[in-house]
């Protein structure tokens, strides 16, 4: 498997834990599902986790601290858990999945499809750890693809919160949406991004975190937090550039994009995901429907399976850091 200069790729002193998995998950500001779940379970009696031997890392193991009787864990199992999911759904339970996503959203997508999306049952699916958060275990364990995969299956709502606030508020949002729901969860262990409730969160919105007309960058996951980055620093260089952090991927903010394209020069989108059939691809459908016409870059992996490294030098390689997308709109606005 190919690998990356660990010396050369960033600076040297970066932070061992962005690498050590022990330590890393210390750092943990967003996979606070476990918590949430369980102040919502002590007057919500429907409420169930399922887990597939990853209730620990994951951070929904408290909920089994609180709610013993309503903690089921699967094993390494996914396609039964998501079955199981099902039928529990089907008898008046909210069931709560949570799992790697590389694991939960790729493995189990048959499951996925038939058994909740064609049934359009309430199961939420958390998927931790996607893209390449987990750079140090290899392509088997990134969920570069889970987005594509998902987003064709109907009934399925999928939102991809980028910190503790903002997952907290989806779970809430959510827990009487009646059909199926995807959460995307990155690595967890950026700097918390909202330091109140998005405002009129709903279910195919966004929220703009900065204004610009030169460029908009639409951006989900760590992205968000690098493309603000981003646009500090080209702002400096007397560049505006508007960032939206697109926290429903499906269904999208198609107001955002069409005010985007008529306001502003350039658009590009920012995704730990493959190019193709991500957050780029569900934005140039839109741009296509409505005629605009507008350019778009889309930034993210460029269709290849991505290699190993520690999570920070694999975004410094792919281009997904601050300084990787600042240079991406430079070359594009030039």
């Amino acid at each position: 498997m190919p690998t990356i200069d660990l010396e050369t790729t960033v600076d040297s002193d970066f932070d061992p834990q962005t690498w050590d998995m022990v330590g890393s998950l210390q750092l943990s500001t967003q996979l606070n599902s476990g918590d949430v779940l369980a102040d919502l379970a002590d007057t919500r009696s429907d409420i169930c986790v399922l887990t597939a031997d990853l209730g620990r890392p994951t951070k929904v193991y408290s909920f089994r601290q609180r709610h013993p009787d309503r903690y089921f864990n699967f094993g390494i199992a996914e396609r039964n858990m998501i079955s199981a999911a099902a039928g529990l759904a089907a008898v008046g339970m909210k069931p709560y999945v949570s799992g790697y996503a590389c694991f939960l959203a790729l493995i189990a997508t048959e499951n996925i499809r038939t058994d909740i999306g064609y049934t359009n049952l309430p199961v939420r699916m958390l998927g931790t750890n996607s893209g390449i958060a987990m750079g140090f275990y290899g392509t088997s364990h990134h969920a570069t693809e889970d987005i594509g995969m998902l987003r064709s299956i109907a009934n399925l709502t999928i939102l991809a919160p980028v910190d503790a606030l903002s997952l907290q508020q989806a779970i809430e949002k959510t827990i009487d949406h009646p059909g199926p729901v995807y959460i995307r969860l990155g690595r967890g262990r950026g700097d918390a991004v909202y330091s109140g409730p998005i405002p009129d969160w709903r279910i195919g919105g966004s929220m703009q975190r900065r204004d610009g007309t030169d460029a908009t960058i639409f951006a989900t996951g760590i992205c968000v937090e690098t493309a603000t980055q981003a646009a500090e620093l080209l702002a400096s260089e007397g560049i505006q550039v508007r960032v939206l952090d697109m926290y429903s991927l499906k269904p999208l903010d198609q107001e955002a994009v069409v005010r985007a394209a008529q306001e502003t020069k350039r658009l590009f989108t920012a995704e730990e995901h493959n190019v193709i059939g991500g957050l780029g691809a569900a934005v140039s459908e839109v741009l296509a429907e409505i005629g605009a016409a507008a350019r778009l870059t889309r930034i993210g992996l460029p269709d290849v399976y991505s290699i190993l490294g520690p999570p920070t030098h694999l975004y410094h390689h792919y281009g997904l850091d601050a300084e990787g997308i600042a240079n991406t709109i430079r070359q594009n606005l030039a």
